[in-house]
């Protein structure tokens, strides 16, 4: 999928959508983003040194799961953080990387998901998380 084709999954514009491309390959999302270095939470996080906060690290995570929603999500529904459980930071995330998520659903239960997933550079694992998320609206 491409980034126009990604919008019509996420509600997420702008600045706050932070997936380039992903697939589902036998149930597992496989997304990327390219960190440009000129995004908005890299201003001050940190001069002179910027690294991706991890919080939007988690959040390509999430934007990654969803990719696997494609047949579940409906029109005005909004897929919304649980929780996130047994995360770990290994190694940081920086300007000019190429990350790339691995995720996928280990149970559900509508309107609830669980997923876990990996997100690294090239490979360099940074990142480890389950998580879940919940389907709201109508």
């Amino acid at each position: 999928m491409n980034k126009e084709e990604i919008m019509k999954i996420l509600p997420h514009r702008d600045n706050m959508l932070l997936l380039d491309d992903a697939e589902n390959i036998e149930g597992t999302a496989i997304a990327h983003y390219n960190v440009r270095g000129d995004e908005f939470f890299l201003k001050g996080h940190f001069p002179g040194n910027p690294i991706v906060p991890g919080v939007i690290l988690c959040e390509i995570l999430a934007q990654s799961a969803c990719v696997l929603m494609k047949d579940v999500l409906k029109e005005g529904q909004l897929p919304v953080y649980t929780g996130l459980n047994n995360v770990k930071f290994r190694s940081p995330v920086k300007p000019g990387d190429r990350v790339e998520t691995k995720v996928h659903l280990k149970r559900s239960k509508h309107p609830f998901y669980f997923a876990e997933g990996t997100l690294s550079v090239g490979d360099r694992l940074c990142v480890s998380a389950e998580f879940s998320f919940a389907i709201t609206g109508e």
